[in-house]
């Protein structure tokens, strides 16, 4: 059986149905293949999941803050309850995603998809042909490999993990590594973490990055530098893992959760049939989202490029594409001020220029550092390390920003569109946010 449409998205991720759903709505005829969850990674296993899984840590944070200042008592974070919510919010959501391609009229093939030629998937048997197909499966857990490495977890795992262990041992140093310690730490476990650099969170102000580390530390989280696990094996007395490491390492542990980055989901798709450049990064594309084959394009975070790969930057990838199929512009991708988080507590959020690259080119910005400790509105709930740095260009525009805080979130995302807009410090005093708030102490710095 064969059947025809305008366009075949492979994947049901941000970078499919921001783009799909409007798409269909113009009358295109559409399809999505789907192997798994719909709504992908950060609807069912990642950032949805995640930050369910985080909330009360923020909340304990802002208890602990506020002790002897009308508040007593702490709180114990029920880890068997909160996973049951987080079922209860997220498990819902794929059934969810689904009906809201089908409701449009987009036609739904589960299974997954090889490609037998540029215009033809084959998905369980069925031949799916179309005139542009569009490559946006995302990107899964990288998995190291040692002797062992199968009694090891990933950031799946963790997610739907029905009792916290009582020692987690972490590998890697990024995003993953950090937001899943300081979880695990606030629910209660003994925590190492083991990287084969002493760098954590390479893209951040590394001096915010410190800060976040030694409070870690200073919550009981190990990190144990320059090291290379070789081996993980079960204990013959117990349910515990023995974990080695090539430079004389060696710990007993409960469960090892390998953070060590993600890699893209390209290797299964027959690419090399069609002629499809890839690379270990992703699929490279042009100005347009293309690949080398004219009719194949890319989206999200299977695109080898150096944005990073998140939910925002996947839907404006899939919008993109929805203008440019419909004949809305032809214009190449214009990407804007780009933001992002570490859901650490506290948080580091950034966008638009970063402080490590104002950092490295003195003659072309200026960074103006800002220590909250002094402002009454910060101080209100005694947040006691929170800091700010804006990045001006020689002619005074503002460019980038980073803070350090548990409000970093809501304080970035007011310079998201200021940075976009190219507007000079003088352009910011003719904003009037509410009184207090985060936004108006923020601009007071301006």
């Amino acid at each position: 059986m064969t059947n025809e449409f305008d366009v075949v998205y492979i994947g049901s991720g941000q970078a499919t149905w921001n783009g799909a759903v409007p798409l269909a709505k113009k009358g295109f005829k559409l399809a999505v293949v789907e192997e798994a969850l719909f709504g992908g990674v950060c609807s069912n296993y990642g950032c949805n999941a995640k930050i369910v899984l985080d909330h009360p840590v923020e909340l304990s944070r802002q208890i602990e803050a506020m002790q002897q200042r009308g508040v007593e008592g702490s709180i114990d974070i029920n880890w068997r309850d909160l996973m049951a919510h987080k079922h209860e919010l997220i498990d819902p959501q794929s059934m969810h995603n689904e009906h809201r391609l089908t409701n449009e009229g987009i036609q739904v093939y589960k299974g997954h998809g090889t490609f037998v030629d540029a215009h033809t998937v084959m998905v369980n048997d069925e031949r799916i042909t179309a005139d542009k197909f569009v490559i946006a499966t995302g990107q899964r857990p990288h998995r190291l490999t040692f002797t062992g490495d199968e009694l090891v977890h990933d950031s799946t795992d963790f997610l739907s993990l029905p009792d916290m262990p009582e020692h987690v041992t972490i590998l890697g140093g990024g995003y993953i590594a950090l937001e899943f310690a300081t979880i695990a730490n606030a629910v209660g476990a003994k925590v190492d973490i083991i990287t084969r650099s002493g760098n954590y969170l390479r893209g951040f102000p590394q001096e915010y990055v410190n800060l976040v580390v030694a409070d870690l530390k200073a919550r009981g989280v190990r990190f144990i530098p320059s090291q290379s696990v070789t081996a993980v094996e079960k204990m013959a007395d117990s349910d515990q893992l023995r974990v080695k490491g090539q430079n004389g390492l060696e710990l007993v542990t409960d469960y090892v959760l390998d953070a060590t980055g993600r890699q893209p989901n390209h290797d299964q798709l027959n690419l090399d049939a069609v002629g499809v450049a890839t690379t270990d990064k992703g699929i490279p594309v042009n100005e347009y989202l293309q690949t080398n084959v004219e009719n194949i394009y890319a989206a999200g975070d299977i695109v080898d490029h150096a944005l990073p790969k998140t939910t925002p930057v996947a839907a404006f990838d899939s919008r993109y594409l929805c203008a440019r199929f419909a004949g809305e512009t032809t214009e190449p991708i214009d990407y804007p001020a780009i933001s992002t988080v570490v859901f650490t507590s506290p948080r580091i959020a950034q966008v638009g220029v970063t402080v490590n690259e104002a950092l490295a080119q003195p003659d072309r910005y200026t960074l103006q550092k800002v220590d909250f400790q002094s402002d009454w509105f910060r101080q209100v709930g005694n947040e006691t390390s929170a800091y700010m740095t804006l990045i001006f260009d020689q002619e005074d525009v503002l460019v980038g920003a980073a803070e350090m805080s548990h409000q970093a979130v809501n304080s970035i995302n007011t310079f998201v569109p200021i940075i976009e807009l190219g507007l000079k410090r003088h352009e910011l005093q003719r904003f009037i946010y509410l009184f207090p708030s985060i936004e108006y102490t923020g601009q007071r710095r301006l």
